[in-house]
């Protein structure tokens, strides 16, 4: 693989490259890179690969080739502290209470001793805490070179250090990002680069289809009106009507909400359109950003603050005026939260874009990931896309699957559909959870699943049961479930992939059922549509595809490493009742298979 992405490298050529677990993929494709002598972008699917990529895999191969490397790290704007917002926070103090006053003042001090302002290095407040959207920027209201604060600014250095570094760690959402913005003219964050790898490249095109749209959203709604707010205080005190509307902004962003019903909604917007309540409430809250609008654009000679408010409500105007009818090659969906809503407009296909911007770049490219392929095909992947000429790479696994892992289907389990198919699959697990004396992953393709196996197991068993949803992150609770050893996590689609325990603390994993997307997702829906009108099949063409590379992802999970051991459960006995069954029993690793359950206690037990 090393060899393979050596050669792409020099010949500028595009390399799609699937490295079972175990390759070394990380390595395959760095030495290449340290040793080519060009500039060269690494992109990650998380924040987290990311830091694991820069802090521990360069420094241990830059040291190892004993080479004189200039890598870095450059994330999204938003993980980095900014001079600018902090001021203002502080200054409107009054509003925000005592906790608030002894956080923001333990940020400045960091802030005056930190040399990269990544919010990462604050340990003392959790990356999710509300405070850090007040101290930090997004692309909407930064301020840019007219910042009063530009001088030391942590995002301008980390891009100036980004644009001098041989090799620059990215991630997805930063790469796209910058994608979406070459769209308008004004994507020149990224350096130009002789060599660009996606790692983890399967999550690439749906994160790309997210950049390529519009948003609008009561956040950005709401962070407007604050903003309004503080900078008229600074820059136009005389003008009280600018906080007036700032007001009324508030006032309709809570009446729009109030007739998209019910939270945790996902849906298509258009027929939303046909219910009067939301059209009034919809022209009520375009009608006041029009007044906010004519108001900036007097005000916004007073200070940079004010234009940049100017900028960001014109925007958001534009984007909710589109939201008034249907648009080509776009769907138009909404989702709500508690208190919150999104509109959204997203295209459902982005490969003709992302081709153009490829072709743009005039650099070579390597999409790697461990699970590309269907039956050895790369087409599900490379269509999305839009890529053409590249050379493809497939290296299996490494690791015996028929010496380390059983594979297990269950007999007389009901299909899916069936009302009583998660207790019988949880009491089928609770079996395997107490012969197991390690751990145990049970993963689920819904979030109501994964609650009903969790209502019926926290009675039952005396194992430690963590699961996804509580308030702990991602990556405290495999934390948890490492240092446990025998505990069972209880997870769906995002514990999938991108997660390595090893050894005796993972034995087992139980997947409920096949990962099919569920249905009514808007995009989604739209995308498959669009598939029939062009007269293809889209449960086999795309449906199907995207499913198998799912379960690879989640059966991925189980050995980790030489020596690793375990029990692997599919519960859904379509994967052998159904003809389309086939193609994902080819996908799976070739692991020795029983159907029989006391051989797959006596398997477990054995560990």
């Amino acid at each position: 693989m090393a060899q393979a992405v050596a050669e792409t490298l020099h010949s500028g050529h595009t390399l799609v490259a699937e490295a079972g677990t175990g390759i070394g993929k990380t390595f395959a494709y760095l030495v290449p890179a340290l040793l080519n002598g060009g500039k060269i972008i690494v992109s990650t699917g998380t924040k987290h690969l990311q830091d694991q990529l820069y802090t521990k895999d360069l420094p241990l191969l830059i040291e190892a080739l004993n080479l004189q490397i200039d890598a870095v790290q450059l994330k999204g704007r938003s993980n980095y502290l900014c001079h600018y917002r902090l001021k203002q926070a502080l200054q409107s103090l009054p509003q925000r209470g005592h906790d608030d006053f002894l956080l923001l003042k333990h940020i400045e001090a960091w802030s005056e001793r930190s040399e990269i302002g990544d919010r990462v290095e604050f340990a003392e407040i959790p990356e999710e805490h509300p405070i850090w959207p007040r101290v930090t920027s997004t692309a909407d209201n930064c301020l840019g070179q007219d910042c009063p604060d530009y001088k030391g600014c942590f995002v301008a250095r980390a891009r100036r250090l980004a644009q001098e570094a041989d090799l620059v760690v990215i991630n997805h959402h930063l790469f796209c990002a910058d994608l979406a913005l070459r769209e308008t003219g004004f994507g020149e964050l990224l350096p130009v680069a002789d060599g660009i790898i996606i790692d983890e490249a399967h999550q690439l095109p749906e994160t790309a289809i997210n950049f390529f749209g519009d948003t609008v959203s009561s956040r950005q709604l709401n962070d407007l009106a604050k903003d309004i707010v503080s900078e008229s205080l600074k820059d136009a005190s005389d003008m009280p009507a600018l906080i007036e509307l700032a007001d009324e902004l508030s006032l309709q962003i809570k009446r729009f909400r109030v007739p998209l019903g019910a939270s945790g909604q996902k849906a298509a917007w258009v027929p939303q359109l046909h219910n009067s309540d939301i059209q009034a409430a919809l022209d009520a809250l375009i009608a006041t950003l029009e007044e906010i609008c004519k108001a900036l654009d007097a005000a916004a000679v007073r200070g940079q603050g004010l234009q940049t408010c100017f900028r960001r409500s014109a925007g958001l105007l534009g984007t909710l005026r589109g939201m008034r009818a249907p648009q080509e090659n776009h769907v138009l969906w909404f989702e709500t939260s508690r208190l919150g809503f999104m509109l959204r407009s997203t295209p459902f296909d982005i490969a003709d874009l992302f081709r153009r911007h490829a072709e743009q770049l005039q650099t070579a490219w390597i999409f790697t990931s461990a699970t590309l392929a269907v039956e050895q095909d790369f087409t599900h992947f490379t269509e999305q896309l839009g890529l053409r000429d590249y050379r493809q790479g497939l290296w299996p696994s490494p690791f015996t699957y028929e010496n380390q892992a059983l594979l297990w289907f269950p007999q007389n389990l009901p299909y899916p559909n069936d009302p009583n198919y998660t207790v019988l699959v949880s009491a089928l697990a609770l079996k395997l959870i107490e012969a197991n004396s390690g751990g145990t992953f049970f993963l689920f393709t819904s979030y109501r699943a994964l609650q009903q196996a969790y209502e019926f197991l926290k009675t039952r068993t005396s194992k430690p049961l963590l699961v996804q949803g509580s308030d702990t992150s991602k990556q405290a609770l495999i934390e948890r479930f490492r240092k446990a050893g025998n505990a069972v996590l209880l997870a769906t689609s995002s514990f999938w992939e991108g997660v390595d325990v090893r050894g005796e603390a993972l034995s087992c994993v139980i997947i409920d059922k096949l990962p099919f997307a569920p249905p009514g997702d808007p995009v989604t829906e739209a995308r498959l549509n669009a598939l029939r009108g062009a007269g293809i099949n889209p449960f086999t063409h795309y449906q199907l595809p995207k499913a198998v590379i799912a379960l690879k992802q989640g059966v991925g999970r189980l050995i980790r490493d030489p020596s690793d051991q375990g029990l692997l459960v599919i519960c859904d006995p379509r994967i052998l009742s159904k003809a389309y069954g086939q193609r994902f029993l080819q996908s799976l690793p070739p692991a020795a298979t029983t159907r029989d359950e006391a051989v797959a206690i006596e398997f477990l037990e054995s560990l």
